[in-house]
């Protein structure tokens, strides 16, 4: 039951995040127009499609905490993006700190996404 509770909170906190992390993308952040332009060299339009796909994966992990198949393509969806951003930090020079918050993300974003999977799994199995 611990781990129930412990992966609703980590879910929440996921929330949170990737609604600021995107809304601030899509609000154009002057500190993320420059690292997606400048350090990584991509299209301001790719900033905005990573901005909503953290803005839509967070609703899909709010639209989780009800139905459990929501969360595992949400959760799938965030740790892509988050394996993305890391990749992207370490292209771009810039090492394991700078990366460190989409490494954190990445880790969470999978825990609930495994957590998912053994949910639907117990699920099946009571059928």
């Amino acid at each position: 039951m611990k781990i129930k509770w412990t992966a609703r909170i980590v879910q929440g906190l996921l929330v949170v995040g990737f609604i600021m992390f995107g809304i601030m993308k899509l609000t154009e952040n002057a500190q993320q127009v420059e690292l997606f332009t400048e350090d990584f060299g991509y299209a301001k339009g790719f900033m905005y499609f990573v901005g909503a796909c953290e803005v839509l994966g967070a609703l899909g992990l709010i639209v989780g905490f009800r139905v459990t198949k929501i969360t595992l393509f949400a959760s799938l969806g965030l740790v892509l993006l988050m394996a993305g951003a890391v990749i992207s930090h370490l292209n771009a020079g810039q090492g394991m700190s700078a990366a460190s918050a989409a490494i954190i993300l990445f880790i969470l974003s999978l825990f609930i996404l495994i957590r998912s999977i053994r949910t639907i799994n117990q699920f099946n199995k009571k059928k």
